[in-house]
Formats: structure tokens, C-alpha cells, sequence
């Protein structure tokens, strides 16, 4: 493969990658009006914990947010953190997304308090963040590492706040579990560096 074909590739899944998190965010942004205008229908798409029934909404409830004010702070996090993860594969990305989305689900299912409704995408962005902050040390990629510790920097405050048990209204349990998942996950879908050719004489 030529230099121009390689970098060809790498402009391709930057697009890509960019196409599928600005339209991730839209979709939120739409189903948000949609909940607003429907009078906060969506909103029972929620997490209420330990209902069996409530488990059909472990994946829904990452995309429906309670207000615009909700949305908005997921929005520029994920749109970057998205992107970034997703550059390393769009397969990979969507795997990566969906076992974040379910066990963090599911645990919120389990640990929550009695009488919460837990939705939005910040269990994903935790998990995002703890994928994006390991994963090049685990595949012992310089540039990886570097976008690790400038996801650390910018997001690490915000993060290790969204974990206090102490705030109110918000879903510490979700933070906790996305993370402690990203972090998981970066050893689970991490790239193997490729066997070096046999010699042969």
C-alpha cells in the first residue's frame, strides 16, 4: 500500500467517524424535541431499577435525556470522545458502544436507588473516556497514549466530579459502572500487533 492509498484511508475513516458521531448527536438532539412536544413521553424509557420489565429500556435509555440542558452537556463530549474511539474502526466502535450501553445498563439496573429513572448517554461517555484514557497504553501506541492523557486533562476533572455519590439528580452508579466498562473494554477489543513474517533459508 502506497503512502497516498494510506493516508487516502486514514482522511476516509476521519470522515466516517466524524458522519456517525455528528449524526449520534442529532439523533439525541431530535428525540429530545420529540419528548418535549410529546409531553416527556419518552422519559419512561428510563432505568427504573430491579423491574424486570424495565430491562427492554437498558439500550433506549442512553439515547433519551431529561431537557435540552441534559442533552447539551452529553452533546460535545460524546460528538469528541465518539469520534475519537470510532476512528479506530466503525465495527470495532459499535461493539465497543453496545457492551458499554449494556452493562452499564444493566448495572444501573441493579445498584440504583428505589424509585429513580436513570437515563442519558453519560454512563456511555464514562465509558468512552475510560477506553480512550487506557487503550493506547494497553496496545503501546505513542499517539494513543497522547490522546489518552489529553482526554485525561480535559475531561479528567468533570469525571472524577460525576462520580461523587454527593451530587443530587445525578446517576453516580452510571458514571462509575461506564467507566470501570471503557476501562474493561480497552483490554477486550484491544489490536494485537501483527506476527512478524516467518524467516525462512
Amino acid at each position: 500500500m502506497s503512502g497516498t492509498e494510506l493516508e487516502w484511508s486514514r482522511s476516509e475513516r476521519a470522515k466516517a467517524a466524524a458522519k456517525l458521531m455528528v449524526g449520534w448527536v442529532a439523533l439525541l438532539w431530535l428525540l429530545e424535541v420529540v419528548d418535549v412536544v410529546s409531553g416527556h413521553a419518552l422519559d419512561g424509557l428510563g432505568i427504573m431499577p430491579r423491574r424486570v420489565s424495565e430491562l427492554v429500556d437498558i439500550v433506549p435509555a442512553a439515547f433519551i435525556h431529561f431537557g435540552f440542558a441534559h442533552v447539551a452537556a452529553n452533546s460535545v463530549p460524546l460528538l469528541v470522545m465518539g469520534f475519537l474511539a470510532a476512528l479506530g474502526g466503525l465495527r470495532r466502535f459499535a461493539a465497543l458502544c453496545l457492551v458499554i450501553i449494556v452493562a452499564d445498563g444493566l448495572g444501573v439496573w441493579l445498584t440504583a436507588p428505589d424509585h429513580t429513572n436513570t437515563a442519558g448517554a453519560s454512563g456511555l461517555i464514562f465509558g468512552l473516556f475510560g477506553f480512550l484514557l487506557v487503550s493506547g497504553f494497553v496496545e503501546r501506541r505513542p499517539l494513543g497514549v497522547l490522546v489518552g492523557l489529553l482526554i485525561g486533562a480535559v475531561w479528567g476533572t468533570s469525571i472524577l466530579l460525576g462520580l461523587s455519590p454527593l451530587q443530587t439528580g445525578v446517576s453516580w452508579q452510571a458514571h462509575l459502572i461506564g467507566l470501570a466498562t471503557g476501562v474493561g473494554t480497552a483490554f477486550w477489543f484491544r489490536r494485537r500487533p501483527a506476527s512478524p513474517p516467518a524467516l525462512t533459508r
